[in-house]
């Protein structure tokens, strides 16, 4: 009866082992994490970019912005997918890779509205995943960080618009 009570106390402690190294994050939180975290990643290296090759001011300062909001952000969820066990991928997709490649290609006013029709776009689907990601994500790290990263992502949305004229 003891050596049975040891090898149960022993299996349940390994369970236990086995469900704290794979954190709380479920399926979706991993796809969510998977996603934000590619667009995040390319908007640091495209923004970087663009303070670089942007023409028009108000395009520096929205790259500006880009490059310090999104290595605050990209850096906190790194933080959180450590504790989660969530892997992220440590360089850009190949569609991410495509996107950069060709604004490093684009010079003046080419590059200044591929440049704003990337970052409409990806802060129109990212607006989407975090917002979903704030009320039904699994992970509560995951879910509290969706909640604090929307209003940015918003912000970001609202300052593209004001650059819609140019």
């Amino acid at each position: 009866m003891k050596a049975s009570f040891g090898v149960v106390l022993a299996a349940a402690l390994v369970s236990a082992s086995v469900a704290y190294a794979q954190g709380s994050a479920s399926d979706a939180d991993k796809a969510f994490v998977g996603k934000v975290s590619q667009g995040g990643r390319y908007e640091v290296e495209a923004s970087k970019v663009a303070l670089m090759k942007a023409r028009a001011q108000d395009v520096k300062d929205l790259a500006n912005s880009e490059v310090h909001d999104h290595e605050l952000v990209n850096k906190k969820l790194k933080m959180i997918s450590a504790t989660e066990h969530v892997a992220i991928a440590p360089a850009l997709n190949a569609e991410f890779s495509g996107k950069l490649e060709h604004l490093r290609g684009l010079s003046g006013a080419d590059f200044d509205a591929a440049y704003l029709s990337d970052m409409a776009e990806i802060h129109d689907k990212d607006e989407k995943l975090f917002a979903q990601e704030a009320v039904n994500g699994g992970a509560a790290d995951y879910k509290d960080f969706a909640a604090e990263t929307d209003p940015i992502v918003k912000r970001h949305i609202g300052a593209l618009h004001g650059t819609d004229s140019k």
